[in-house]
């Protein structure tokens, strides 16, 4: 057991640091080109809510860039992007608030702006006594494709 619990702790460490180097352009083109998107997408998939809120915490951060938004749209990510928006960990939504922030454009607005999504973003909108955070990135994500 105490070997699992190292071996998750290690993976968890990899996606935190892979996560924090999403930040810098300069990675940009080597994280394409070594599908560490690819590797945030699967981690989203996990039981373990750590990689997943490090997962979500990668798209976010690395999905400013068109490119990289791009290879998360093709791989599926939009719906791993979603589903993270009713997790229990507050990171995880706020990235996920983020992500689909800089994903949604003409091509991928149908996908985002489902009536379920745009509720439960609306719902966010609304919470900031209970969470200021959530609340300033799901106000500016409807300001900036919904009631645009």
């Amino acid at each position: 057991m105490k070997f699992i619990c190292l071996v998750s702790e290690s993976k968890e460490k990899i996606v935190a640091n892979l996560a924090n180097f999403a930040y810098d352009p300069f990675n940009y083109a080597f994280m394409r080109q070594l599908n560490v998107l690819e590797l945030f997408l699967d981690c989203i998939t996990e039981p373990n809510e750590r990689l997943v809120e490090f997962g979500i915490g990668g798209v976010c951060n690395s999905c400013v860039d068109p490119a990289n938004a791009s290879v998360i749209v093709q791989c599926g990510g939009i719906p791993l992007v979603i589903q993270c928006l009713s997790s229990p960990v507050r990171n995880t939504v706020t990235y996920a608030l983020g992500a689909l922030y800089y994903l949604c454009n003409p091509s991928s607005k149908k996908e985002i702006l489902k009536p379920d999504v745009v509720r439960i973003i609306r719902e966010y909108a609304a919470a900031g006594a209970v969470n200021t955070s959530f609340s300033n990135m799901a106000n500016a994500f409807l300001d900036k494709h919904v009631d645009s």
